[in-house]
């Protein structure tokens, strides 16, 4: 057995311990396995046929048999990259960078995908001296792009969550005069505007990205994920309104009817009675609905018989919708984007340029309806053109003024994510973006 001990060490010269590569080093590896099944200092063992065939195996890899009988007519590998540039991609240095605080796996980096990105600056055309509204501006994705299209480029940063703030304050030291952030909601920013010396008619382009950011939906504490457990909290602005009612309070609060109401008209859900009735059901059983795991299992179980799949046809949660209700009508989401798109037409110049991302049917159709000019008093009108009676007659400058948009689009159809951005950002994949020009 001595014998046979030197002859496999001699073979494992050709794999030498790399130290940087603690833990994955193949030489470390196989001399850790090879100490396992072999006692060097016992020369009456027999050596083994399994042992005899790693052996040989080992003698064959050391010497590229296979290499030297089967000779590659490609310098690609199945990944597309050349043997050297694989090397270079699971090097220590590069393993190294993904594992330091400000690398690729940093939280710092990029907590927020921005969506559509180049096709919502190409729409703004920013150019030097223009300036901007980013109304929902998240972790400063599209807000950056905007500042580095051209020098004097000037963003005025509003967003309602605390922690978004944070980052448009950041943002402002590396653009020091170029960035202002603005904390506050959609109906805040004449207030905020005001303060700011901002006349109407004097932007050159407003974006709106509606929807929750992904650093809202990863943190559990804020209660919008469901695949997250944490309290049921679901305010974008995080504690910052006292009087604001927590999802929590509106399902210990609320009647059944009006819990109907907001699964049905805030989150399309179909099966709105049979979730009120379990959650009243569970308010009089004296069990308390306060964490985002006990709400998703309380409509899971309800919704036993029913599987749902998302858009990528993956399977999605039963309580998907139901989160998405609750979130709306917390936040007041469809009131505030219909004052918000009243207030894009108020402070842009004209041809002064909108664009919007919406990531489901209600925001979107209000977005549509305004820049089609279908708004009546200042709202989005609840039913579309195409469904008015023909049995009615209208006056004639009501019906002038409904045909008569401010807005000229500039997209033909909704520009949707391609599935390359799909695939990097799934989030993505429900996204819908309109673009228009102010034309009066």
């Amino acid at each position: 057995m001595s014998a046979h001990y030197q002859r496999l060490m001699k073979l494992l010269e050709k794999w030498p311990v790399d130290k940087r590569k603690t833990g994955r080093d193949l030489g470390e590896h196989l001399r850790n396995q090879l100490k396992a099944v072999i006692n060097p200092t016992d020369v009456t063992t027999k050596v083994s046929d399994n042992l005899q065939k790693q052996t040989e195996s080992l003698e064959r890899l050391a010497n590229n048999v296979y290499a030297n009988k089967y000779k590659r007519s490609l310098t690609s590998t199945a990944t597309g990259l050349t043997a050297e540039q694989c090397s270079q991609v699971l090097s220590s240095e590069f393993l190294a960078y993904l594992n330091d605080e400000r690398g690729f796996f940093s939280k710092d980096n990029e907590p927020h995908k921005p969506v559509l990105l180049d096709k919502a600056i190409e729409f703004l055309e920013p150019k030097p001296g223009k300036v901007f509204i980013d109304m929902t501006f998240g972790a400063g994705g599209h807000s950056k792009q905007l500042l580095r299209a051209g020098k004097g480029i000037k963003v005025f940063a509003l967003d309602r969550d605390p922690v978004a703030h944070e980052y448009a304050q950041k943002l402002s030291d590396e653009f020091p005069g170029r960035i202002i952030p603005l904390l506050g909601r959609f109906s805040e920013l004449p207030q905020l505007l005001k303060e700011q010396n901002v006349k109407k008619d004097t932007i050159d382009g407003i974006l709106f990205d509606f929807g929750c950011s992904s650093m809202q939906f990863d943190e559990p504490d804020r209660g919008f994920s469901v695949s997250h457990n944490g309290p049921l909290d679901m305010r974008m602005d995080k504690g910052r309104c006292k009087d604001q009612v927590t999802a929590a309070d509106v399902l210990a609060r609320a009647e059944e009817h009006e819990l109907i109401r907001i699964l049905r008209i805030y989150g399309e859900e179909k099966q709105a009675k049979k979730i009120a009735r379990a959650i009243v059901d569970a308010r009089a059983a004296l069990h308390k609905i306060e964490t985002t795991q006990q709400l998703a299992n309380l409509v899971a179980s309800c919704l036993s018989d029913t599987q749902r799949v998302d858009k990528l046809q993956r399977p999605a949660h039963s309580a998907t919708k139901t989160f998405q209700a609750l979130r709306i009508f917390v936040n007041n989401e469809l009131n505030e984007i219909n004052y918000g798109m009243t207030l894009a037409h108020r402070y842009l110049k004209r041809k002064g340029r909108l664009v919007t991302i919406t990531f489901h049917s209600l925001e979107d159709t209000i977005v549509k309806r305004h820049i089609n000019g279908n708004v009546i008093e200042g709202l989005a009108n609840p039913v579309p053109l195409k469904y008015s009676s023909h049995d009615l007659s209208y006056d004639s400058d009501l019906v002038e003024s409904l045909m008569d948009s401010p807005w000229k689009q500039l997209n033909k159809h909704v520009i949707t994510p391609e599935e390359g951005e799909i695939a990097i950002n799934p989030r993505s994949r429900s996204a819908k973006l309109r673009a228009a020009v102010k034309v009066k």
